[in-house]
């Protein structure tokens, strides 16, 4: 008896390339066409978290953004906005943070004291650097002037616990911010 052997052909490797380019292209036009729509969104977002930050930090009528009349060489400040005669909110990212993902906004008075601080972007760890965000911490800032520390380091803000790295990053936001308020004016 003869049996009848059938052999499937098998694809070849140009067959491999095209269809994996394929599915390479295809993913790549998808995101792209994602990050396109999601953009605005994604701006119009950010531009809220900011205005309500500004509002938290120092209320003011407006703010206006004069980051290119900063002549300070510290590189962690992103932006300075003049909230009128109240004084000037500073956004800060400073360079010690636990997960090198954190933005302060920091409003300074007239009087070149910190009126309040509010976190705006985080990659702390959660329930650890994370409750930087807490407004019972954050309350031990409001009228500090000059350079912020933590007890740790011979200064007053006690550091929340287990998260040291951060509470010293938001410590420096908000030296930063003092220090770039008062080169402003």
């Amino acid at each position: 008896m003869s049996e009848t052997v059938t052999k499937k052909k098998e694809p070849g490797m140009a067959t491999l390339v095209i269809v994996l380019f394929a599915i390479c292209a295809i993913t790549a036009l998808l995101l792209g066409l994602t990050d396109h729509v999601t953009a605005p969104y994604i701006a119009a977002n950010n531009e809220k978290t900011t205005q309500e930050a500004m509002a938290k930090v120092l209320p003011s009528d407006s703010y206006e953004k004069v980051t290119d009349q900063y002549t300070g060489g510290d590189a962690t400040v992103e932006d300075i906005y003049k909230a009128g005669d109240a004084g000037y909110v500073v956004q800060v990212k400073p360079a010690t943070s636990f997960s090198g993902n954190l933005t302060v906004m920091v409003g300074v008075g007239p009087d070149g004291a910190c009126t309040g601080i509010s976190i705006v972007k985080t990659g702390e760890t959660s329930g650890l650097g994370s409750n930087a965000g807490k407004a019972d911490w954050q309350a031990q800032f409001v009228g500090k002037t000059g350079e912020v520390k933590v007890t740790k380091d011979g200064g007053d803000i006690n550091a929340i616990t287990g998260a040291t790295i951060t509470s010293r990053g938001v410590s420096e936001a908000v030296t930063s911010a003092i220090a770039a308020a008062a080169s402003m004016g």
